[in-house]
């Protein structure tokens, strides 16, 4: 082709048209409107070169689009179908490439205007800014197992969490019947401490050894009447018996038997006679030859058992304060007989040999060594004629310590200074005034050491507070104020039995200090 006018701008100059650019363009004649960047690789002499032929494609009859509007369109293009976020570097190097290739082809086509027409048998070589971002591929499709294996997966997943829900929903359940069947224990167990079931949970339990003397059957036919559990068991103690309390329990239906302290034991008249005379001989003599004392031989089984609380019991003794009193008779009237009959007081003495084996204890004795054991070890001892009388004592013993827990919880009340009786229970008044003068009553009766018949007297002399009042005001010292009540009389009981006192100094003058002091830290027992 011929050279051109520089006066011509390069927006409107005609490129030339290649062989094999006009392959190009026919394969491509179904986009008119886009321009195709082909890369070319040349050589010219020794260098290589890359070239980017720009071809129009347009055929005669289409519209003509300048060469730097296209330009632009494919720019634009570019740089839109790139991720700015995730490759902003790669388009930009692309983009600097494609302004690089643009200026190799406007040199290149300078060039084959003048005749050079050898790089137009370079092969095309398509730009690597062509290629698919990574931004821009799509993510490809899941395989059959992969679709499979996931939805395992979730209903795998499902069915866990639905295992969960049922787990807690089943632990919630058990918490709350586990809650109930403590609310309906501690309900019966306060049930069972009432005075008309306490007997019916608690067990006696009874030492066989007990059982195997004189009065073991009327013992265990009396329990047995009561209402009350028995149990035949060996007890630490020989000859004891000892209580157990069944308790509800949430867990067991039965209930848990818990040992009550209390334990009466019964010692034989030969057994308590010698540990008192070896007490005798202790106290005597400083020392006991022949073994403890009763009060040592106590303070041993306390060690022994220190959650225990022991009473003894000792039936019939006055059979041997008997024996020993008809036995002191007789060697009486032996010893004033005479000489004469020797020989047959020391038969006799042979014969009843066996029956004074016990040593001599006197009732001042005894006494003495129970006041003894008492004050040190806190023991008590009865003692009782028959073996009906120890099945009473252990059937009175059981209902005792049956009710002693209701006792206690009655017993416990918010304030020290509250009674929760009959005789404190309060009063009660009409608007009539009807119950008043109880009131009256009842106000003295709270002053210490105000029984019934000295409230009674003073209702009867004075029958109001006001009255009271009046009263004090006529007199004018305060020496006739205390004295007012002092000779006021109580009578008490009625007919020939019925005797009478003086209501006294000492409650006259504490009524006045009730009625007339304005100090509040003042006690009625003070002087005035």
């Amino acid at each position: 082709m011929g050279s051109y006018s520089d006066s011509t701008s390069d927006l409107d100059e005609e490129l030339p048209v290649f062989d094999f650019l006009s392959q190009v363009s026919r394969s491509h004649t179904e986009k008119p409107e886009a321009a195709k960047f082909t890369a070319v690789k040349g050589s010219v002499g020794k260098r290589t070169a890359d070239v980017l032929m720009i071809s129009s494609d347009s055929d005669d009859g289409a519209p003509y689009v300048p060469l730097a509007q296209r330009l632009k369109q494919k720019q634009d293009n570019v740089i839109t179908t790139s991720s700015a976020a995730a490759n902003g570097k790669y388009a930009e190097r692309c983009f600097m490439s494609n302004l690089s290739s643009i200026h190799q082809v406007r040199t290149t086509t300078n060039r084959s205007s003048d005749g050079s027409e050898d790089s137009a048998a370079l092969p095309p070589e398509p730009l690597s800014c062509t290629e698919t971002s990574p931004a821009k591929r799509k993510p490809a499709k899941r395989s059959a197992e992969e679709m499979h294996a996931s939805r395992e997966e979730a209903l795998r997943r499902r069915r866990q969490a639905r295992e969960g829900q049922q787990k807690d929903k089943g632990a919630l359940r058990q918490e709350q019947e586990r809650q109930k069947a403590e609310r309906r224990a501690l309900a019966e167990a306060a049930k069972a401490l009432r005075p008309e079931e306490c007997i019916k949970h608690m067990v006696v339990a009874v030492d066989p050894a007990l059982l195997q003397l004189e009065g073991g059957g009327t013992l265990l036919a009396s329990v047995q009447a009561l209402g009350c559990s028995c149990a035949i068991e060996k007890q630490p103690l020989p000859r004891s018996v000892s209580w157990m309390r069944r308790t509800p329990c949430a867990q067991t239906e039965d209930g848990v038997c818990e040992p009550e302290a209390h334990v009466v034991m019964q010692m034989t008249v030969d057994d308590f006679i010698t540990l008192i005379h070896n007490y005798i001989q202790e106290e005597r003599q400083g020392r006991s030859d022949s073994g403890p004392s009763l009060s040592s031989w106590v303070q041993e089984q306390q060690r022994r058992h220190p959650d225990k609380i022991l009473s003894l019991v000792v039936i019939d003794l006055e059979k041997y304060f008997r024996s020993n009193k008809s036995q002191s008779q007789k060697r009486f009237r032996e010893a004033v007989a005479g000489e004469e009959q020797g020989g047959g007081k020391a038969k006799k003495r042979r014969k009843n040999g066996a029956a004074e084996v016990l040593p001599e204890v006197s009732r001042v004795e005894l006494e003495e060594a129970v006041v003894h054991l008492q004050l040190h070890t806190g023991v008590s001892v009865r003692f009782l004629s028959t073996w009906k009388d120890f099945s009473d004592h252990i059937t009175m013993t059981t209902k005792a310590v049956a009710e002693a827990p209701f006792k206690r919880e009655r017993d416990k009340t918010g304030f020290s200074f509250c009674l929760e009786s009959e005789w404190a229970g309060g009063q009660k008044s009409d608007k009539a005034g009807k119950g008043l003068l109880q009131v009256w009553k009842r106000q003295i009766q709270q002053l210490n050491r105000v029984s019934p018949d000295m409230a009674s007297a003073i209702l009867a002399a004075y029958p109001s507070p006001r009255l009271l009042q009046k009263a004090y005001d006529l007199r004018k010292s305060d020496r006739e104020k205390i004295a007012l009540l002092s000779d006021l009389l109580i009578r008490r009981g009625e007919g020939v039995t019925s005797t009478t006192r003086r209501v006294g100094p000492e409650l006259s003058k504490r009524l006045f200090l009730l009625m007339n002091s304005r100090d509040p830290e003042q006690t009625l027992d003070s002087t005035v």
